[in-house]
């Protein structure tokens, strides 16, 4: 039958636990007293039972309204950028649901249709959002894309995850990378060099950056929204990184979906100061945000997240599914979230929010290329690199790259 979603969002962290908490003091003073009730109990009897009825209704409210419901009526007449508050930049649930879609379609091998944005996946709430330019690493099998949305007015940064003959074999292989590379300016930040290499020494980032230069230089100073699942949420951060460092944080927003650990404690803190609009999302038991492995007594020598995360949880009653949406403390490591699992599943790996993130065809890395894509833009190749663009003209030098 027929699941109807049903979806949870506490504003600020641990906000369910204090609802949760609130409703039992009411309780206690419901059920309190009894033959012996003193007049003085009276008035905070019914006062509680006020309060009971009023947070019944909050709750009832906060259930109906669908995630797609939420998202609809934010978008069309609501700030999407995340909100500073005391505790750091908060998250944002509707953001979240349209981004997540951005993820999902990267995964696109057929680029053509990825091009004129007429693919199965390029629908929904990324609906009108017009490419810039796709990216294609064939030898690493890498994808990302740059282009600009409606809703909320951004320009797009997505990176596509692994598309690997055995992801799993890519999820054990997370196991055993080491800290081997030092972060440049940073002495004491280490991350993997693969992660690293993958955005800094491919053509990916020079591209990306170009892509960005043109589309402030055609649609004005635009600000950025970058996503990524997987693999593709750990060079969605560096990319993140590299553009608040160049160009200023206050333009830069980073939501990453089921991402693995990249760097470690010294490099999440210089992380978290450089990209302060971060969410990283985690889902149930998602295996690869438990990795590489994080050992508390390693100290600098072990990985550590960077902050803030956001863990997605289902309780499924009958044909209902409940989702909860738990943002946690700026640790970036709260033992309340996902770390409180023994997080082994591959396929809520797969899944955020509903939708789905993996390639259509799995166990390959390929690309389809329609004969009439010399229509909608140009096709450029050299040093194993795919290029599409939608706007040739956008050839020269980028500014301080």
């Amino acid at each position: 039958p027929h699941k109807k979603v049903l979806s949870f969002a506490p504003t600020f962290p641990s906000s369910s636990l204090l609802i949760t908490r609130l409703r039992l003091v009411l309780l206690r003073i419901l059920l309190r007293g009894g033959k012996k009730e003193t007049s003085a109990m009276a008035p905070l009897r019914r006062a509680a039972s006020a309060a009971a009825v009023l947070l019944a209704l909050t709750g009832l409210f906060l259930l109906v309204l669908s995630p797609a419901d939420a998202a609809t009526a934010a978008v069309e007449g609501g700030e999407l950028r995340m909100k500073q508050s005391d505790g750091g930049y908060s998250y944002n649930s509707t953001l979240a649901h349209i981004l997540v879609e951005y993820a999902s379609a990267v995964y696109t091998s057929d680029l053509t249709s990825l091009l004129k944005w007429t693919c199965p996946r390029c629908e929904g709430h990324t609906k009108g959002f017009q490419m810039i330019e796709i990216i294609v690493d064939v030898e690493k099998c890498l994808q990302a894309f740059v282009g600009v949305a409606p809703d909320p007015r951004s320009i797009i940064i997505a990176f596509r995850g692994t598309q690997e003959h055995s992801a799993s074999n890519w999820i054990e292989d997370l196991f055993w990378k080491q800290l081997d590379v030092t972060y440049p300016g940073m002495p004491d930040a280490m991350v993997h060099h693969g992660f690293y290499s993958a955005y800094y020494n491919t053509t990916l980032r020079h591209e990306i950056l170009k892509s960005v230069q043109w589309a402030w230089k055609t649609y004005g100073r635009l600000p950025i929204n970058v996503v990524g699942h997987s693999m593709g949420g750990a060079l969605a951060s560096f990319c993140a990184l590299d553009l608040s460092v160049k160009w200023g944080s206050h333009k830069v927003q980073l939501i990453t979906f089921g991402q693995p650990r990249v760097g470690n404690p010294a490099f999440a803190e210089y992380f978290n100061e450089q990209v302060p609009r971060t969410i990283r999302v985690t889902h149930e038991n998602d295996i690869v945000p438990h990795l590489p492995p994080y050992f508390y007594y390693l100290g600098e020598w072990t990985y550590h997240h960077f902050a803030r995360e956001v863990w997605l949880r289902e309780t499924i009653v009958g044909n209902v599914v409940t989702r909860n949406e738990t943002v946690c403390d700026c640790s970036g490591e709260d033992p309340t979230c996902s770390r409180s699992v023994y997080g082994r599943s591959v396929a809520d790996h797969l899944e955020y929010y509903g939708v789905n993130l993996h390639a259509d065809s799995r166990g390959t890395c390929q690309f389809v290329i329609g004969a009439s894509n010399s229509a909608y833009g140009d096709i450029l190749q050299f040093d194993g690199t795919i290029i599409l663009s939608r706007y040739p003209q956008k050839r020269y030098p980028v500014e301080s790259i």
